[in-house]
């Protein structure tokens, strides 16, 4: 797959001059392959170079705990808001110029990090095998009998991990615990990860899952007829958790304009198109667009079906661990 497609190009080619020669040290739990085009073209259009450490996020996070004040980091990208809550005691508070270009849902209630992507949590589904009718009104349904057998679980993902986590925090341990039970008494299908689960759905060995928007929008791009559709709960249930990737800058960095200027950069036009057109995660600041048509949840709907929580909230993800062994699924 192009991961740069041209309608990033085009937006690109409209960069003005670079101005500086600054630099800036980015930490970051976004995979490379997935975002190294669009650091580089925000480097086109300033001139501040990004010297980037990839990692995984949970990795960096340690790092820099390790490191303290002493870390060469003045931005870190992760993967989840886990990581952001571990880290928030550590960075900066953004500029409120900043904040306002995304809405609360999206950032910390305290203005130390930033969403710059979203991905919803919802449901996808065989529409070959699951009438419309059987699809769960709420994320409590999936334990269900109708469902035994029949759904793919990846116990081990840091997703399903930090959603398990905001259940914890909504409804306390004793019913994430009794849910998790649940799942393990319906014989779910395990698979290593989300995009397993989607092939086990399209090959027929699973028939409904619990996972994140945007991998749909990937095999679609390759397959227009993968046979896997998506579908929220209820509005307001927390199934339908909004989660971000989400970014901020180091209270101990020398460089906070320039690390402030990208992450300005990440919320605007290019990045938000780029983010929505080649990764398949949603925008956070209103702008871009959603390819995932057909089969697909909009960003809209999905932002209106959104439950209100706090993502500061997800941090406990060992003791999050600890259930979903006591319940016997990994």
């Amino acid at each position: 797959m192009n991961i740069l497609k041209p309608t990033v190009l085009a937006l690109a080619a409209l960069a003005a001059t670079p101005l500086t020669a600054e630099q800036i040290t980015l930490y970051s739990g976004r995979g490379e392959p997935l975002v190294a085009p669009i650091i580089a073209t925000f480097t086109e259009q300033t001139g501040i170079e990004v010297n980037v450490r990839y990692g995984g996020t949970a990795e960096l996070a340690i790092l820099l705990q390790e490191e303290g004040g002493r870390s060469p980091a003045d931005l870190f990208w992760a993967q989840d808001v886990a990581a952001l809550g571990t880290i928030k005691p550590m960075f900066a508070e953004l500029p409120q110029a900043t904040l306002d270009r995304v809405e609360a849902i999206h950032r910390d209630a305290g203005g130390r990090w930033i969403g710059t992507s979203g991905r919803a949590r919802l449901v996808i589904y065989s529409p070959e095998r699951v009438e419309a009718d059987e699809l769960p009104v709420t994320m409590a349904e999936l334990t269900d009998e109708r469902f035994r057998g029949r759904m793919a679980l990846a116990p081990t993902n840091g997703s399903f991990i930090a959603h398990v986590t905001a259940l914890r925090e909504a409804a306390g341990d004793d019913f994430a615990l009794e849910w998790l039970k649940g799942l393990a008494a319906i014989d779910p299908v395990i698979v290593r990860n989300n995009t397993a689960g989607h092939q086990a759905i399209a090959d027929g060995e699973a028939d409904i899952m619990l996972t994140n928007n945007y991998y749909l929008g990937r095999f679609l791009a390759s397959d227009a007829d993968f046979p896997v559709a998506q579908a929220t709960f209820e509005a307001g249930d927390l199934g339908n958790l909004m989660m971000v990737a989400g970014i901020g800058v180091l209270e101990s960095s020398e460089n906070k304009e320039a690390a402030t200027a990208f992450i300005d950069f990440l919320l605007g036009e290019v990045a938000q198109q780029y983010f929505t057109g080649n990764v398949y995660e949603f925008p956070v600041s209103g702008i871009g667009i959603v390819p995932v048509s057909g089969m697909g949840v909009s960003y809209s709907e999905a932002n209106a079906a959104a439950p209100d929580f706090d993502l500061n909230r997800i941090v406990d993800m060992e003791g999050t661990l600890e259930l979903i062994r006591e319940a016997g699924l990994i």
